[in-house]
């Protein structure tokens, strides 16, 4: 289970350089160039998780709205988080829809091979 995510933290920083951008310390570029980053970091970082992962919402809805759920029973804590106002008991005939989650339904990850699964990346050095 380590080694998938290593291997997805690998994946992010090859293909968007991830975890360059995020230990980096911004704080002194403007915030037109961080937002130039942040778009191609975005864009890099949804063609690597489209790559591997078939993403589905949890609750198939529009956020914002009502949505339904069977007042018989609890909804799976898994998959729906019961916020504000929730009854003990956990059952609800329903809320408003605050975020529709994500549930990953296919994951297509390749071989590791023989590589050490803790290098995310590694150093890079110029010979002169």
């Amino acid at each position: 289970m380590i080694d998938g995510a290593l291997q997805l933290l690998h994946i992010l920083q090859r293909d968007s350089r991830l975890i360059d951008f995020l230990m980096e310390d911004i704080q002194g570029y403007a915030d037109d160039q961080v937002g130039a980053a942040v778009r191609t970091i975005h864009s890099d970082c949804r063609a690597s998780l489209n790559r591997h992962f078939t993403l589905i919402p949890a609750i198939d809805g529009i956020e914002g709205t009502f949505q339904k759920l069977d007042p018989s029973k609890a909804p799976d804590p898994n998959r729906i988080k019961l916020i504000g106002n929730v009854p003990a008991s956990g059952k609800v005939p329903g809320g408003t829809l605050r975020h529709r989650g994500w549930v990953a339904s296919g994951v297509v990850l390749p071989p590791l091979g023989k590589q050490d699964p803790t290098v995310l990346a590694p150093a890079e050095l110029e010979v002169e």
